[in-house]
């Protein structure tokens, strides 16, 4: 009860951020806490930062990296390239939009497609003078879309790194696991996505009122730089797997090379386009802190109980199929992360599944399965994931309000067959592949 409560508090603390408190100082807090009355003792410590910091520093980088290009305009310049692509009709652009959120959310993370690219749509809807209902299923699909189809890659979301590197999964497996399983969910979003937006979407839309994409562009040092680095950048995820260099190492390099070149670190005499002090300042500093604090607090309610119960469940689900585990795991990991957030819940899954006493075939189900419960999940309540929350922040921002009722309305109803479909997609794809 005492870990229980522990967590629960320090979970409040991390969504109601009173007075502005940084959520990762209110993790840390839960975490203190938890060494102080003796929840986790000092080589628990040990053990959690050796779960996290590759993902929680890999994390930082890709953001870095996101942010510079959002600076120069990279994202803006796609988006006016897809509406333009739209040739004025509006179905055409629905999809073309969470097509992009999609490509987005591979390459930069669930962040990065929720949070850099919601403004530059929200801009261009404007511009479009698309009415009130039509904005917001524009600015819903490129939210939902970011995470439902953050599954290809292990950088395309936090919970992917941190589940792949508890269980030595490679880059190159993961890929071969993921990438189909998520081209149907990106399939099952555009259809959910359509289908539940159908009476709000535009027939036409006036492709004058655009900008050209050049113009989007503000700095072509940057810009021209970013396609060859992110083909350097997978290659080289990809190449260094056999020896399994941490990501972080990879993310971090290619995150310096581009601030050199934002900064004109090695060019003399030329003015810098993009600060990267402002860059540097809105990193997500305070996800390294709440990556320790919050996955301390959590690793101290597995060890009281929770990690055993769940394990229990994970057993019961292998005894009734794969079909079954498969589903029944994502589903759980994914009421889990609605619940209590998707980075805890990441972890108590993983923690489950690797105490749960089932076939290899089955953990191995699981594991992909509890990625995609926690990648999923989160749309069923704000309070899933951290991205939700600073999401809406940034529509209220905006104008934009979307009060937590219309949320789970819209959500409860486009997540669960997106995250079965997916599930299924995962229990039918994974037993055809060759062992790694």
């Amino acid at each position: 009860m005492l870990a229980f409560a522990i967590f629960v508090a320090t979970l409040v603390l991390v969504i109601w951020q009173p007075r502005g408190l940084g959520i990762g100082w209110s993790a840390l807090g839960g975490a203190a806490v938890a060494l102080a009355t003796g929840v986790v003792d000092w080589g628990d410590v040990d053990t959690v930062w050796h779960i996290v910091w590759d993902a929680t520093f890999t994390f930082v980088a890709l953001i870095i990296i996101s942010l510079i290009l959002d600076e120069a305009g990279f994202f803006a310049w796609a988006a006016l390239h897809i509406a333009r692509w739209g040739n004025g009709r509006g179905r055409l652009l629905f999809p073309l939009i969470v097509m992009l959120g999609a490509m987005i959310a591979a390459l930069f993370a669930n962040d990065g497609a929720a949070l850099l690219l919601t403004p530059i749509v929200i801009a261009i809807l404007a511009r479009l003078d698309f009415r009130p209902g039509a904005a917001l299923a524009f600015i819903i699909a490129t939210g939902f879309v970011a995470d439902s189809t953050s599954l290809p890659l292990i950088i395309s979301n936090l919970v992917n790194i941190v589940s792949a590197n508890y269980f030595d999964i490679g880059f190159t497996r993961y890929a071969q696991v993921m990438v189909p399983v998520d081209l149907v969910s990106l399939i099952a979003t555009l259809v959910v996505l359509g289908w539940y937006f159908r009476r709000e979407i535009p027939g036409q839309y006036d492709v004058e009122r655009l900008e050209a994409p050049a113009s989007a562009i503000r700095d072509h040092h940057v810009f021209r730089a970013a396609f060859p680095l992110l083909l350097v950048l997978l290659a080289a995820l990809f190449l260094t797997t056999r020896w399994e260099v941490p990501f972080a190492i990879i993310m971090g390099s290619a995150a310096l090379i581009l601030m050199a070149i934002a900064g004109r670190w090695f060019t003399a005499g030329h003015v810098h386009v993009i600060s990267l002090k402002r860059v540097i300042r809105n990193a997500p500093w305070q996800i390294v802190l709440f990556s320790l604090g919050m996955y301390l607090v959590v690793y101290g309610l597995g060890n009281a109980w929770l990690t055993a119960r769940a394990a229990d469940v994970l057993v019961w689900l292998s005894q009734q199929g794969t079909i079954v585990a498969t589903v029944g795991t994502g589903f759980a990991s994914a009421i889990l992360a609605s619940l209590m957030n998707n980075m805890p819940s990441t972890l108590i899954g993983a923690l489950a599944i690797d105490q749960a006493d089932v076939a290899q075939q089955t953990q191995q189900l699981m594991v992909y399965a509890n990625v995609i419960g926690n990648d999923l999940g989160p749309k069923f309540t704000p309070i899933g994931s951290l991205a939700t929350l600073l999401w809406l922040h940034v529509l209220a921002g905006k104008g934009y309000r979307i009060g937590w009722g219309q949320y789970m309305k819209v959500g409860l109803v486009i997540t669960p067959p997106v995250l079965l479909a997916t599930l299924l997609a995962l229990a039918l794809w994974l037993p055809v592949l060759p062992a790694p």
